[in-house]
């Protein structure tokens, strides 16, 4: 097939996260975004030997699969979701397959221990970011997420399904408010323009709700009318902040160059497995909170006995998985690159009243070399990218007798086991956690214990 070319064909198979394997005439071909045995019309867009990418164009026919209709009238149009016409069930099963397949190939003589399914399918995020923007050249302003494929267009999402009703309350609310105005969102491009994101964050247990919108600093709006408006909207939560922050990067990236409280406090509550946390808007934090609960005990679990014991907890975000084992251990020590996620870490561990715990800013592969005491176990939680090679060999010398390894994308974590295992450790066992019902993502844990010499 040529690049540029028209085909038809029948999705094989999903490969993770979300690309649907096509053969024809000796060619594979990768089409993003379909599911197995659907009919699908795509566009060539890329070829190299033996292999071509093609764009989706159009579902022929729906696969055996697609049990039940869309709950969101946006999907299909919107990036967020992929899997809603399939049941969840299904989903678990097509995502535990994923997963195993890609650890089958580096790994031999472990155990899968399955997948771990969200406690909830629907209005699980406790956390959503919205872009303005319009979903047609020109048209009238849009807030919401990315359509499908697209770096431009936003699809206006007042009914989304995966968060909690709340959320869409205040998209509405702010959208309006804006609409009426006549206010301008900010253009990718010509870099001008008002409005960029909306930030809501919801504490899941707690009802919590921060509300964060960012602009550029090119108009003066009078943003008085639209706190007001929030504040008077019949929500099931309970709205503790409203902040306004000022963003002049030139990249699509939300950042706070100033920020300003418009009514409350700059971060909200949260509670998971009986520890409290403070998180701010910009706060890294699982997105998926009943969901968390699953995927830290799981980890909890495969860490085994702490007694006595000291733990690294690298990529330690806001400290939670150190928090949660600080109970049990000797003590903890995390290290995470994001400054403001370390002073938050101090923060909830003062706040849970734990005091053998330790956080550090920095670069892993930089600030390991500074810490005199040595680890008698390690928690790695990285981020999408994995790990840094010259990291690992750095994690690997420590020679500690079990590592675990959460990994949010498992074609990362396919590339460091087999490293891991080069250098002496063995995965013992392995496990999908379902974080993100609806889309393609999912978690995994890996315990790795060191081979005797």
């Amino acid at each position: 097939m040529k690049k540029g070319q028209i085909g038809e064909g029948i999705v094989e198979r999903i490969d993770f996260p979300n690309k649907g394997i096509i053969n024809i005439d000796d060619t594979k071909i990768i089409v993003k975004n379909g599911l197995t045995g659907q009919k699908v019309r795509f566009a060539i867009n890329k070829k190299r030997k033996g292999k071509c990418e093609g764009r989706l164009l159009e579902v022929l026919e729906k696969s055996p699969l697609e049990s039940r209709e869309a709950v969101c009238k946006n999907f299909g149009s919107c990036g967020g979701c992929t899997y809603q016409t399939i049941s969840y069930e299904e989903q678990l099963r097509l995502k535990e397959n994923q997963v195993k397949k890609l650890i089958d190939e580096v790994c031999e003589d472990y155990v899968f221990e399955g997948i771990k399914g969200s406690p909830i399918e629907w209005g699980y995020r406790n956390k959503m970011e919205f872009s303005f923007g319009d979903e047609v050249k020109d048209g009238p302003l849009a807030l919401g997420l990315h359509k499908k494929g697209s770096f431009h267009d936003i699809v206006t999402t007042s009914d989304c399904k995966i968060v909690d009703n709340d959320y869409n309350l205040i998209l509405t609310c702010v959208l309006n408010y804006f609409t009426e105005l006549g206010t301008s969102f900010y253009r990718k491009l010509s870099h001008t323009g008002y409005l960029r994101h909306l930030l809501v964050r919801r504490g899941t247990k707690t009802g919590e709700i921060l509300v964060n919108l960012v602009t550029s600093t090119q108009e003066n709006v009078d943003l008085k009318p639209l706190t007001d408006k929030l504040l008077a909207l019949d929500l099931q939560g309970k709205l503790v902040g409203i902040l306004h922050t000022n963003n002049d990067s030139l990249a699509d990236v939300v950042q706070a160059d100033s920020m300003e409280i418009l009514y409350g406090q700059g971060y909200i509550y949260e509670e998971l497995l009986g520890l409290r946390f403070k998180i701010s808007t910009f706060s890294f934090f699982q997105t998926n909170s009943l969901g968390a609960e699953v995927l830290y005990s799981t980890a909890r679990e495969y860490v085994g006995e702490t007694k006595d014991k000291l733990i690294f907890d690298l990529y330690s975000g806001t400290g939670t998985i150190a928090q949660i084992l600080a109970p049990i251990a000797k003590k903890v020590i995390g290290v995470e690159i994001v400054e403001e996620a370390v002073e938050a870490a101090k923060v909830n561990a003062e706040l849970n009243g734990l005091k053998n715990c330790e956080f550090i800013a920095g670069d892993v592969l930089k600030m390991i070399d500074t810490i005199e005491e040595r680890p008698d176990l390690i928690v790695l939680d990285p981020p999408r990218d994995g790990i840094h090679p010259k990291a690992l060999d750095k994690i690997i010398d420590y020679g500690v007798d079990r590592i675990v390894y959460i990994s949010c994308k498992p074609t990362s974590l396919a590339r460091d086991l087999v490293i891991l295992q080069e250098k002496g450790y063995k995965v013992e066992k392995a496990c999908a956690v379902d974080m993100f019902p609806g889309t393609v993502h999912v978690e995994t844990v890996v315990l790795m214990s060191r081979k005797e010499k």
